[in-house]
């Protein structure tokens, strides 16, 4: 099966991409890993990396692609089986998985969104960098090592304490 995809040359766009299964916290016990298979991806295909959060079971990015490129599932293709390659294999794998030679860590989808505008990046920044918090992780986002909003911090972009306090405006980072 295609899926319709939005792909736009030198592109920007936030991913959500989850484990199979939801229960686990591999992403962070192989958070080496995981930025290993994200650093060979790079190198290859480079892309920019606007902003990251990486939770137990799913993690949240961005994503500015080249300019005349817009091939960002063969980016996550080769990071899944780049990160899935460094695990040893003990879960559970299904016969239509087997069938393909997949493993079963990540769930076969994703969400992607592109960004419009640099109001829609900011939102989505923001609820990146928000989402350890909304997960029950942590109480501060500067408490959560698994984010680039440490490098926000380090260049300015954002106080130390961003996120700490949120006024009750009905409204959460990046949703409506």
């Amino acid at each position: 099966m295609r899926y319709r995809r939005a792909l736009v040359a030198g592109g920007t766009f936030f991913f959500t991409v989850n484990l199979a299964d939801r229960r686990t916290d591999i992403l962070v016990r192989h958070i080496d890993d995981l930025r290993q298979a994200l650093d060979k991806v790079k190198k290859t295909y480079p892309f920019a990396l606007v902003a990251m959060a990486v939770m137990p079971e799913h993690l949240h990015t961005i994503w500015r692609l080249p300019a005349g490129d817009a091939d960002y599932p063969m980016r996550w293709s080769l990071f899944k089986a780049g990160f899935s390659r460094r695990l040893k294999t003990d879960e559970r794998i299904r016969p239509s998985r087997k069938a393909k030679r997949e493993r079963g860590i990540w769930q076969r989808r994703y969400w992607e969104h592109q960004i419009r505008d640099d109001a829609d990046l900011a939102r989505h920044v923001d609820y990146i960098h928000y989402n350890p918090v909304k997960h029950g992780l942590v109480g501060q986002p500067v408490d959560w090592p698994h984010s680039t909003l440490h490098a926000y911090i380090e260049r300015g972009m954002v106080a130390a304490d961003w996120g700490g306090f949120v006024e009750e405006s009905g409204v959460g980072f990046g949703e409506r």
